[in-house]
């Protein structure tokens, strides 16, 4: 799948699932997923989640708006949330392939149909929006349908960016945005008193003084109050620090969270988040977790491939509490980059009419970064495997009776790893130097990389070979690795 968007359209209907399972099925068709539906039943709202590719998620969107406002009357609708239209609010979030301005683009191209098709007026917000009042949909859902109904054919604030100044008589108007994950987040208060909900929400939105990132609202749901909350960067406001500042607002009033809810999904990382800061987990690292390993070891990510797929499992190992791998196996990973970068930019100029004086140079220059791109790329796995090897060493040194030789073959080995890298990685530096004059002049940022990455990869595998040294007592061993460093820092 070359391009995956989220799409979350809500709907002004929590009670009939007649009228969601046919709005589900305008949705459904080839490239979409269903991932959740919510129905609440107090706020009367449903909340669908799909994700697809970027053309068919469109389309979906669209017939699910037309199938909404074929079902659903707004002058007849109540529910404790606050709404405008049938389909309320149709956000794009971009996930994999695309991104937020293609989303704008796509919400553009959403609301343009909208009105074309089915005479529903149609406002932009958050990213896609036109104007700055209009990035927060509450300024948009001012009034409600009604509110809106009696103002927008003589307020010009309140013209659509899409259709005519009137509303559809059943439908209303519709808000189309795109926009970062958002996090629909639910709090009830052990009592039914919901003007302390309201309190509660006053003091957590970032609107009158709160929280960054945190839109609230007070309800009575469920015989209960309900501070009803979306958090829109759960990353800089994450949801556990918004729960503590739930409960201490509460506590001033005498109430106390019941309970909390989720609607639709949210991403693993904030819960992992919230995991953190409530256990006091010391050093903990998403990769701590037993199925992030496994997806890091096993090949990455399932749903979407790409580069990031393959390169992502290296890095979360290296991000991992472990010793290994480290700085040496780092080290390999750039230099191996350096001439694979190296040899794109020979590749790309050799056999062409420009470059034929340089042919065998250049074919030269091929055939040596192929055979040191698989030596280091070799190198990763066996820096890491010297280290696990020095670890054994030390743990089988207390038993033996020669345990010093075992310690210091061990080092050894892990010195000779990293200065065989600097070795390989000055080498690379050297050939993409000479390829400079000889290739396509348009590359050279290609080659100025390759050259940043193989002295990076230099200085990282000597400092590896340095802090081993330290342990090994062979005199004429450590005069050797010393000399052969520093031909490599000439």
């Amino acid at each position: 799948m070359s391009t995956l968007v989220e799409c979350v359209p809500n709907f002004s209907e929590g009670r009939d699932k007649i009228k969601i399972d046919a709005i589900v099925e305008a949705i459904k068709r080839d490239g979409v997923y269903l991932l959740d539906r919510e129905m609440d039943f107090d706020h009367n709202r449903c909340v669908i989640t799909v994700v697809g590719e970027r053309e068919a998620i469109q389309e979906a969107a669209i017939q699910a708006v037309g199938k909404a406002a074929e079902l659903i009357d707004l002058n007849v609708h109540q529910g404790a949330h606050p709404r405008m239209g049938a389909a309320d609010v149709v956000p794009f979030i971009p996930i994999e392939g695309v991104s937020l301005e293609d989303c704008v683009a796509m919400a553009r191209y959403v609301g343009a149909e909208i009105w074309k098709r089915y005479q529903i007026p149609v406002y932009l917000y958050e990213a896609a929006a036109t104007t700055p009042e209009r990035q927060n949909l509450e300024n948009i859902r001012r009034g409600q349908f009604e509110g809106l109904r009696a103002e927008i054919s003589t307020d010009p604030a309140r013209k659509p960016d899409f259709g005519e100044a009137r509303l559809h008589p059943t439908a209303g108007a519709t808000v189309v945005g795109a926009r970062k994950f958002l996090i629909a987040y639910n709090v009830f208060l052990n009592t039914p008193d919901v003007e302390i909900a309201k309190k509660v929400a006053k003091a957590v939105r970032f609107s009158s003084g709160g929280m960054r990132f945190v839109k609230a609202a007070g309800f009575l749901v469920r015989g209960l109050a309900q501070v009803s909350m979306n958090l829109t960067d759960f990353e800089q406001t994450p949801i556990h620090r918004v729960f503590e500042m739930v409960k201490r607002e509460a506590a001033r009033y005498g109430a106390l969270p019941l309970s909390s809810e989720i609607v639709g999904l949210i991403p693993k990382k904030a819960l992992e988040q919230a995991a953190e800061w409530f256990l006091q987990v010391e050093n903990f690292d998403s990769s701590l977790i037993l199925e992030n390993r496994l997806a890091a070891v096993m090949g990455g990510k399932m749903a979407v491939g790409g580069l990031r797929a393959g390169v992502e499992p290296f890095i979360e190992q290296l991000a991992a509490p472990t010793p290994a791998p480290g700085g040496g196996s780092a080290s390999a990973a750039c230099a191996a980059m350096a001439a694979g970068l190296a040899t794109m930019v020979a590749s790309r100029s050799r056999g062409k009419k420009a470059y034929l004086s340089y042919e065998r140079e250049l074919s030269e220059a091929l055939a040596r970064l192929a055979q040191v791109r698989e030596e280091l790329k070799a190198d990763i796995d066996r820096d890491a495997e010297a280290f696990a090897a020095v670890l054994r060493a030390y743990q089988q040194a207390k038993d033996a009776t020669n345990g010093d030789q075992v310690i210091a073959s061990a080092l050894a080995q892990a010195t000779n790893v990293p200065l065989s890298v600097a070795e390989r990685a000055r080498e690379v530096a050297a050939i993409a130097r000479k390829l400079r004059p000889i290739t396509n002049p348009n590359m050279k940022s290609d080659l100025t990389t390759a050259v940043a990455l193989a002295e990076a990869a230099i200085a990282g595998a000597l400092a590896n070979v340095e802090i081993n040294l330290e342990s090994l007592k062979d005199g004429g061993f450590v005069s050797e690795v010393k000399r052969r460093a520093s031909l490599v820092r000439v």
